[in-house]
């Protein structure tokens, strides 16, 4: 017996634009999930197991499917992203002010594979108008 449903998409759009706050936000939220659901998939054979795999039990077979159907359970929920100054403040905060000029480049390297990525001959020039005084 098959599951009959009085919409062509189950769960329906609106109980999902309630669990989000707009449809920009549905549609990044169920790509991304579903991603991570054919990821899991492709990876069942090899062993790998650091994929999250399905957390609702589904008779569909589309990954995009599945992801709709976990977030209207709420198995799956939208979380903001902090502001990258608060990220900054709260590395800080944990491990204290970093110094910036830390890395120390040495430049004689950086001209010398220059000059070779150029196709600069100079040094070959030079030995050559030697050679024919």
């Amino acid at each position: 017996m098959t599951r009959q449903h009085d919409s062509m998409i189950h769960p329906k759009i609106e109980d999902l634009l309630e669990r989000v706050d707009s449809k920009f936000s549905l549609v990044t939220l169920g790509a991304y999930r579903a991603r991570q659901i054919n990821a899991y998939f492709n990876q069942l054979g090899e062993g790998l197991g650091h994929m999250i795999p399905p957390q609702v039990s589904s008779t569909a077979r589309k990954p995009l499917s599945i992801a709709f159907e976990e977030i209207a359970v709420d198995k799956i929920v939208k979380i903001a992203r902090p502001d990258y100054d608060e990220m900054e403040a709260e590395a800080a905060a944990m491990f204290g002010d970093l110094p910036v000029g830390d890395i120390a480049i040495d430049e004689s390297d950086e001209v010398a594979e220059s000059a070779i990525d150029a196709g600069d001959d100079s040094s070959t020039d030079a030995s050559a108008e030697e050679s024919a005084e």
